[in-house]
């Protein structure tokens, strides 16, 4: 490889070397100048003068070190300056040698005459390889030219393999979409082939880009992409807001194309510097602008802090480790009881941080009270982000005693520990279905939340932070909708009507630390998530994402409610009691906390249902000691009644 590499950069010294020469016998010999009359000696002390300036400085500039066939205008002004400098450095010389020198100007003439063979000729070396699609006799007699002199075949790109290429318009003919069409035009491996691009500036308009024709919005119909033909349009629009995005959305899914979205390493989407061009992701699906809720005195309360993390290994409790671990805790300890999880985020955090993360990692249960001491005894944290919890409704609704031990028990085993070793902060996740719950799995968050909010007054502040359905994460409605899509549906929604609040996991995660770091003690948190999504739209969004057409190609059939399931979730329990935060998107819930005795006497309760290990028998106490606590047919029946 190295010698091939060498072999280039000698073929391209070569090169302008003969043009140098050629340049030099033009205006040298071919046509001397008419004031200044030099012997044949003293040209060719020009012409080895010329060789040395001008090469001399190309080295120096690393010109030869460049790749031209993917040169940009930085590359040639930098070949411009090195000849620039070389004509500078060429007539010094002359003055400083006793022999006849040329004018300036005639000086100037040479070198620049010699630069512009050597642009033209590179630029012609472009063209091969940025054009090399194109069948037209200049593209092919240039190709077989290049052939001769290097010995290589300069294929069209994609030739022997056009039919599979996908036929691509770019939506978005500025900076970002035109660096997406050059990338696919100078590779010739490349699955996609840019066919036109569509565009709203007036100034673009009509015009071409790379050779490619800018169309305006309203010339952008099914009628005229199909004439390409385009079989998919990419968004290469990296300053576009929501509305926009919704808006194109909107009109471009009417031409039956499949939709994608180009992310540049300058775009806010991407964080790893790469390029990529993906599916639409859930945020752009919803078209809600995700928010971001940490800032620099939220980073700075976690920064030095020793930080435990229960179901650390799920989808919130996997985002809380990676965001606590960029705020570079003291250490940072990962405990669940799922181990397949827990070593995922391992080996996540230890390939992005290294040494630098003191990262630690401990399997057990929350249920298991004296391991859980142990660990508490060995890593004594200032916080504890409290994630550990079973959370799939009608799986609970089934193993009510599991959700009672493990969501409810589990959390006072955390609570009581916490306590004895004077933690500075517990938080705990919750979840807009403790909200007036109608199934297990929300009255047992319920509960959890009151047990938190009767530890108040001690050493360890507490607090727990509500939140909608997570997008993405494990067991939610999209990935269902993926696999249903992918299978060629149908896709089940339960019912027509239902609505659900959403967010972001990095969202979710975000407004745990953030809500946690500035509570004082007591705070029940909950997020203005803005306006609930519906069911049934949010999956015919990604049928007509993914290309098809909702009930012509891909079935939604309504399967009725699950167990435990209502129409819609409600955040808050007192609207009238709430109050802001510092920040507008945050506020707190002014529930008045029972007692600990009160709370006490409520686990006992459960603490004999649970003795029974009868399902019935501990959802009638759960239903005992969370009073908000109703059936689902009750709330949903109330709902539709609001709804007529």
């Amino acid at each position: 490889m190295k010698t091939g590499k060498t072999g280039r950069r000698l073929m391209l010294v070569l090169i302008d070397l003969l043009i140098l020469l050629v340049t030099d016998v033009l205006l040298l010999i071919c046509y001397p100048s008419n004031i200044t009359k030099l012997e044949p000696w003293n040209i060719l002390l020009q012409i080895i003068l010329t060789v040395f300036t001008v090469f001399g400085f190309r080295i120096c500039f690393r010109i030869y070190g460049k790749v031209w066939r993917y040169a940009d205008t930085i590359t040639y002004l930098n070949l411009i300056f090195a000849d620039a400098a070389a004509l500078a450095a060429y007539f010094v010389i002359q003055m400083l040698l006793p022999f006849k020198r040329l004018s300036f100007m005639r000086t100037s003439g040479l070198i620049a005459a010699d630069l512009l063979l050597c642009i033209a000729s590179r630029l012609i070396y472009q063209y091969l390889y940025q054009a090399r699609s194109a069948d037209s006799k200049p593209a092919c007699f240039l190709r077989r030219v290049l052939h001769r002199i290097t010995g290589q075949e300069v294929n069209p790109a994609g030739s022997g393999d056009k039919s599979r290429q996908i036929n691509i318009a770019i939506v978005g003919a500025g900076r970002v979409g035109a660096a997406l069409a050059e990338e696919l035009l100078n590779n010739p491996d490349a699955a996609y082939k840019p066919v036109c691009f569509v565009d709203i500036d007036p100034e673009k308009v009509g015009r071409t880009i790379s050779g490619i024709r800018v169309l305006s919005e309203t010339e952008a119909t099914a009628e005229r992409l199909g004439g390409y033909p385009v079989q998919e349009i990419v968004f290469a629009l990296p300053d576009g807001d929501q509305n926009q995005k919704r808006s194109l959305y909107e009109h471009y899914r009417q031409t039956g194309c499949r939709l994608k979205v180009y992310d540049y390493p300058l775009a806010a989407t991407t964080e790893n510097g790469r390029r990529t061009m993906r599916e639409f992701d859930i945020e752009e699906l919803l078209f809600r602008a995700p928010q971001d809720f940490l800032d620099a005195q939220t980073m700075s309360y976690y920064a030095g802090k020793r930080v435990l993390i229960t179901g650390g290994g799920g989808s919130i409790g996997s985002e809380l480790c990676r965001q606590i671990a960029r705020m570079k805790p003291a250490r940072l300890t990962i405990l669940d009881v799922y181990e397949n999880g827990a070593y995922d985020i391992q080996q996540e955090l230890r390939i992005a941080y290294g040494v630098r993360l003191d990262l630690h990692v401990e399997i057990l249960s929350v249920t298991d009270r004296e391991a859980l001491d142990r660990v508490f005894d060995a890593e004594r944290p200032d916080v504890v982000l409290h994630a550990a919890a079973h959370k799939h409704v009608p799986l609970m609704e089934h193993n009510c005693a599991e959700a009672v031990a493990n969501n409810v028990f589990g959390t006072l085993n955390t609570v009581d520990i916490a306590e004895k070793y004077k933690v500075k902060k517990f938080i705990m996740v919750s979840t807009d279905k403790a909200v007036n719950p109608t199934n297990v799995m929300g009255a047992t968050k319920r509960m959890c939340e009151m047990i938190v909010q009767s530890r108040t007054g001690g050493e360890t502040k507490f607090s727990a932070t509500r939140f909608g359905n997570v997008l993405g994460s494990n067991g939610s409605v999209i990935p269902l909708f993926k696999r249903q899509i992918a299978e060629g549906g149908p896709v089940t929604v339960t019912d027509r009507r239902i609505t659900r609040y959403f967010m972001t996991i990095p969202e979710a995660s975000q407004l745990v630390l953030t809500s946690g770091a500035m509570a004082k003690d007591g705070e029940l948190f909950v997020l203005d998530m803005g306006e609930p999504v519906k069911i049934l739209e949010l999956a015919e969004s990604m049928i007509r994402l993914t290309g098809f057409e909702p009930y012509r190609d891909i079935d939604i059939r309504e399967i009725g409610l699950r167990d435990g399931e209502k129409l819609y979730e409600e955040l808050l329990v007192k609207s009238e009691t709430l109050s802001r935060t510092e920040n507008k998107k945050i506020f707190i819930e002014k529930d008045e906390p029972l007692s600990r005795d009160a709370i006490d006497e409520k686990l006992e309760v459960l603490r004999a249902a649970l003795k029974t290990g009868d399902n019935d028998r501990v959802r009638e106490a759960l239903h005992r000691c969370v009073p908000t606590f109703r059936t689902p047919e009750e709330v949903n029946a109330a709902a539709v009644k609001e709804m007529a």
